[in-house]
């Protein structure tokens, strides 16, 4: 234990080191207590006792040092039917903070959340396509800003996530690109180039991956144990969560529906289109643009009203058909009961895509297999930055290597 001298001499706004190379019964202990608060959003002792299966000493220990350090706050009272009012706890939204950044083939955008994981500062960008020498220190430069406009809480930011595709020059091609600009950052490593431009502490989770996090643990992760995630943007991609769990597979690739291959229309030996081509915004630009149209209507609720409905309905009947056939071969593998499908596009046009690959689905052959139930996601357009921004505060405050548990 700590002496008391040094207790008392630690600034009340600093926080006691909580990283995974810490290693004890006591910090796992302490995780477990705020992972349980984090599912719950508020317990008493008592109930945290049951749900940990620790004892009520051992509980009354752990919060008070929680208390101390100003990671949990009590609630008002409560009173129940019998015995004497409870005190729920509850954690402290200022008691820690993190920043998540993605980085996409459209657009970045920066938050900063809070213990409680709430979005507390937003800011955006849009571009053809990422310049290296622009972007590169306008990262660095909006971390800095994020954590500084804290004031004295900024020693509580715990660090920051970057959210990006594994090649953000991929499917060059595809984009219009030349080879040399696609170099550019596929011969990058992303997170050290932030790593250097910056004092704070920086993970890193492909885009799509961060996406599954921020569902897993702030949307419909608290209900279903395992399904398989979907998200529309720029590009198609999702992730795999197995037993509350995120499973990346042997590439940390697992969920990498861009590359799924589609049934070729153009008969044997033709090179089979990949689902990228059919389900991702990039295509429904495509179609805005040969209409003479905003292209980044695509990304909000103008794209479905006037004149960009016609197009865009097009693309979701396209698009809708080419998801179902999707989540149909993933049913096939896995056999999993439920499928998440999230986008960076306006709600609206989430509904409207979640409609039409529902109908999609009930039109697939289902014979040997179960049809999955689909379910819109909650994390919605900033699932990517809310995921990255989640990853610092995982590496510092969950039980679990992997990612965030849900509470037994």
């Amino acid at each position: 234990m700590p002496d008391a001298e040094a207790v008392a001499a630690r600034p009340p706004d600093l926080l006691r080191p909580r990283g995974s190379n810490q290693v004890g019964m006591r910090q796992f202990n302490e995780r477990v207590v705020l992972q349980a608060l984090r599912v719950h959003t508020s317990l008493p002792k008592a109930e945290l006792a049951r749900l940990t299966g620790l004892s009520a000493q051992t509980i009354g220990l752990i919060t008070a040092r929680l208390e101390e350090d100003q990671l949990i706050v009590k609630q008002g009272r409560v009173r129940g039917r019998i015995g004497q009012p409870s005190v729920p706890l509850a954690l402290n939204p200022d008691g820690a903070f993190a920043i998540g950044i993605k980085v996409g083939r459209r657009g970045a955008e920066w938050l900063l959340i809070d213990f409680a994981a709430r979005v507390r500062e937003r800011h955006a960008i849009s571009y053809e396509f990422p310049d290296a020498e622009q972007l590169l220190p306008a990262i660095a430069q909006h971390i800095h800003r994020l954590r500084d406009g804290l004031g004295p809480l900024a020693v509580r930011t715990v660090g920051a996530g970057l959210a990006a595709p594994f090649q953000l020059g991929g499917w060059h091609r595809t984009l219009g690109l030349s080879k040399a600009q696609s170099d550019v950052w596929n011969q990058m490593d992303l997170p050290a180039e932030v790593r250097a431009r910056t004092d704070v502490p920086v993970g890193y989770a492909r885009d799509t991956v961060a996406a599954c996090v921020a569902e897993l643990v702030t949307g419909r992760g608290h209900d279903l144990k395992s399904f398989l995630y979907v998200f529309v943007d720029t590009f198609v991609g999702g992730g795999l969560v197995i037993d509350s769990h995120l499973h990346t597979g042997a590439h940390g690739n697992a969920g990498a529906l861009a590359s799924l291959p589609m049934q070729s229309a153009a008969g044997v030996g033709a090179p089979a289109q990949q689902l990228i081509a059919e389900a991702s915004l990039w295509e429904l630009e495509q179609r805005l643009r040969s209409e003479g149209l905003d292209a980044t209507a695509a990304y909000d609720d103008r794209a479905l009203q006037a004149p960009y409905a016609a197009a865009t309905q097009a693309w979701l009947a396209s698009a809708s058909v080419a998801l179902a056939y999707a989540i149909a071969s993933g049913t096939a593998v896995l056999d999993l009961g439920d499928v998440v499908m999230d986008g960076s596009m306006s709600r609206s046009l989430l509904e409207a895509l979640l409609e039409q690959t529902r109908a999609a689905l009930g039109r697939c052959n289902w014979e040997g297999i179960w049809q999955p139930r689909l379910h819109g996601g909650r994390a919605g357009a900033q699932a990517c930055a809310l995921g990255g921004a989640m990853l610092p505060l995982h590496a510092n405050f969950a039980p679990d290597h992997d990612v965030f548990l849900k509470a037994a």
